[in-house]
């Protein structure tokens, strides 16, 4: 058995004593927790919804961060995702929770933000992992070469998601790609979905979706390598109504219209593409499929695994300390825990990986990810009454930063 470290076990021995504290009225002083852990007090968004500060002395020096409870089993409240209504494109958290109604959120996955490593190619903005929004697929995973974020720990993938099933738990499971492409000479695998980046000799498809990006990244880089030069042997095809209408030997860009997809093939995925011509039929299918549950995503959301079952996985970084945003779920997944850190400017400090995971274990966490930090790091709250959500914590860079995706917190409806 892995031995676990020992800030994560003795930030155990405070779950107990945290789930007393999240019983508390509002206004309740502050508490002192075990192994470095100080909380300020409650303030209760909504019934099953609560915020609070905390301060954590780690290694490099004391942090504060922001943290959201959310009870899943009281009626009314729920997770999704935050997303600004297409797959390729970015805004801030407080306007991703604003335009949704949520009374609360956070920033989720990493994201193509910048693409200096491959010059005249416009970055996408779209997220890493797999995405779900209201039980709608969104979006699969790009390949292990091409994320951008911390290094994944032996064992992990761009699979990898928190998700809240239609039975209303939270769970760590991964989504996989199922999806096909049929047109008289055969059938081709999908090897992506809404994706800035496909596998080497892969075919993707692109929905409305993805919205009006330029589709030119998807064939940069390669399986392992995400600097790698872009592939020159591309084709582009779109199928509107299951008839192909247009062809063209280099992915474009701008809106899909409804009832139209667009199929990306690069290298021997571009050579199948060569056979289809304008007036084609073809039949374009995909799903994503869990490993674990059999019973459907509401939401789902691309991360780190740092937490399974209170333990966290071998090989979790605890050199490198930063600003950290991470999720997870405690109480068999019916409480969710959503954590945010002040930027380093404010806070003189950061958290390693595995300090985040000692810090999601010792609220209560049985289970967590770690999801895009840094300038992304936003916690995002919505008092009582009041017409919009504010920002809690202190982003990085003294402002809000674009971001793909968030989670968001919804109540009382």
């Amino acid at each position: 058995m892995t031995r676990r470290p020992r800030r994560v076990r003795l930030a155990i021995s405070v779950v107990l004593a945290w789930s007393a504290l999240l019983g508390g009225a509002s206004g309740a002083a502050a508490a002192v927790a075990g192994d470095g852990l100080r909380y300020g007090a409650i303030s209760v968004l909504a019934s099953g919804v609560n915020y609070r500060t905390f301060t954590y002395r780690g290694a490099h020096g004391t942090v504060r961060g922001h943290l959201l409870t959310v009870d899943l089993r009281t009626p009314g409240v729920a997770v999704d995702l935050l997303h600004p209504g297409v797959v390729a494109g970015r805004d801030k958290v407080s306007k991703l929770a604003d335009a949704a109604g949520a009374v609360a959120g956070i920033n989720a996955d990493f994201f193509n933000m910048s693409e200096s490593q491959h010059p005249g190619v416009p970055a996408t903005g779209a997220p890493v992992g797999p995405a779900v929004a209201a039980g709608r697929a969104l979006k699969s995973a790009v390949p292990l070469g091409q994320r951008f974020g911390p290094k994944l720990p032996p064992g992990a993938s761009t699979e990898d998601v928190l998700a809240v099933g239609t039975d209303g738990v939270a769970r760590l499971d991964r989504l996989g790609l199922a999806g096909s492409v049929s047109f008289a000479e055969g059938t081709v695998p999908l090897g992506g979905l809404n994706q800035y980046a496909l596998p080497v000799g892969g075919v993707g498809v692109y929905t409305p979706d993805w919205g009006s990006a330029s589709r030119l990244r998807a064939a940069c880089g390669n399986d392992t390598k995400r600097a790698a030069p872009c592939s020159g042997d591309t084709y582009e095809v779109t199928v509107s109504q299951g008839e192909v209408v247009d062809v063209g030997e280099s992915p474009g860009g701008g809106e899909i219209p409804p009832g139209t997809v667009v199929l990306v093939g690069r290298e021997a995925g571009a050579e199948a593409l060569r056979l289809l011509e304008p007036g084609d039929a073809v039949d374009v299918r995909q799903r994503l499929v869990a490993s674990a549950y059999g019973g459907g995503y509401r939401f789902a959301v691309g991360g780190c695994p740092i937490l399974h079952d209170g333990y966290p996985p071998a090989g979790l970084d605890d050199g490198v300390a930063a600003t950290r945003t991470a999720a997870g779920f405690g109480d068999d997944g019916h409480v969710m825990y959503l954590l945010a850190l002040d930027g380093r400017a404010e806070s003189g400090a950061g958290l390693t990986v595995l300090e985040l995971a000692s810090v999601m274990s010792g609220i209560g966490a049985q289970a967590a990810v770690n999801l895009d930090g840094g300038g992304s790091s936003t916690l995002v709250t919505r008092d009582p009454g009041a017409p919009r959500v504010k920002v809690r914590n202190h982003p990085s860079g003294g402002t809000e930063r674009l971001v793909a995706n968030g989670i968001g917190v919804f109540a009382g409806g």
